[in-house]
């Protein structure tokens, strides 16, 4: 048994289960991220047309790429004592990856309810049950050894992204982070301190914006700029369906959303960020690409957009993740240097 792991991810972990209906009407709803809603007649009976079981949260989902990239792979979560908690675990250990996970008895493990619209958008139900209860003082901190430690969606623990940080710091790990809602209302003051130890930051646009307390029309290279002055390491700014910008200290670079089969969209920025992390951790031990930087994020940026690019085109978080070796024709996506 290996002792360590070339990455652990810490965060969410949920069972979904998947509704698809034909029998939806769409309005507009200018408060939506889409800018539509889906709406139900009370009282009525709507028939599914096919339904999915499956298990996400933003760590599963994160380890399941490193994993089927080859990397020694672990996770941190909470479950709760059921059947849900069982399948997630069980999942992972399918998936290879080493669960570190504590299995509470006060509630259920966090569960979604997706309601997809056959335009491949989607309406979330979540119940967060165990995963709001995440302890520092429960987690082993001690059995964590990683070269690269994922940081996702903490709930807005504030001590846990605290452990977090000084934990892997005090040890050089090297840290990616994809912060949730809850770690972005926490605010820039008290994040300030731990952007500016991350060697990979990902948000979306509308995020990034949230952050750095922009307008919603803001320009997406501003954005950019205004989290590159903040975060040690590479910048990562998704925009949907735009693309992706990414900023290395030295250079912006670019590339546009591919037009490709979408099913639906849970998890396709998970597989993003991890998918970009994945390759940048295997590239950068690549004796022969260690001096090309370059390359290195270009390939890093294909990789992450075939990753999410194949998600979309499947039910669920992990069903679409990319095998190693598995992506061959994309790698002709185009990534320019602005």
């Amino acid at each position: 048994m290996f002792k360590i792991l070339d990455v652990i991810t810490i965060g969410s972990a949920t069972r979904d289960v998947f509704l698809k209906s034909e029998g939806v009407e769409l309005r507009r709803h200018s408060d939506s991220p889409s800018g539509e809603e889906q709406c139900f007649p009370l009282g009525a009976k709507i028939p599914i047309k096919e339904l999915v079981f499956s298990t996400g949260g933003g760590a599963t989902n994160a380890a399941v790429t490193f994993t089927r990239q080859g990397l020694k792979t672990g996770c941190v979560g909470v479950v709760g004592n059921d059947f849900n908690g069982k399948e997630v675990i069980k999942e992972l250990k399918k998936e290879k990856v080493k669960p570190f996970f504590i299995v509470r008895k006060d509630d259920y493990t966090a569960y979604s309810v997706i309601l997809v619209h056959p335009n491949a958008e989607r309406t979330i139900l979540s119940y967060k049950g165990e995963g709001q209860h995440l302890n520092v003082q429960e987690i082993k901190w001690k059995k964590l050894k990683a070269k690269w430690f994922f940081l996702g969606s903490l709930g807005g623990n504030l001590d846990l992204l605290q452990k977090a940080f000084e934990y892997t710091t005090a040890r050089n790990f090297k840290i990616a982070f994809n912060p949730g809602g809850k770690e972005l209302e926490l605010g820039l003051e008290k994040l300030k301190p731990y952007l500016a130890e991350v060697d990979i930051f990902s948000v979306n646009k509308e995020e990034g914006e949230t952050l750095l307390g922009m307008s919603n029309d803001s320009n997406a290279e501003e954005v950019l700029n205004g989290l590159d002055k903040l975060i040690k390491g590479i910048t990562v700014l998704t925009l949907g369906p735009d693309g992706v910008l990414v900023s290395d200290k030295k250079n912006i670079y670019q590339a546009k959303t591919p037009d490709s089969p979408k099913v639906e969209r849970t998890g396709a920025g998970d597989a993003f960020v991890s998918g970009f992390v994945s390759q940048y951790i295997i590239l950068t031990n690549d004796k022969q690409l260690t001096t090309n930087n370059e390359e290195i994020i270009k390939k890093s940026i294909q990789f992450a957009t075939a990753n999410a690019s194949s998600v979309v085109a499947q039910y669920g978080a992990k069903a679409g993740i990319l095998k190693k070796d598995d992506w061959g024709p994309w790698e002709l996506i185009k990534v320019e240097i602005l």
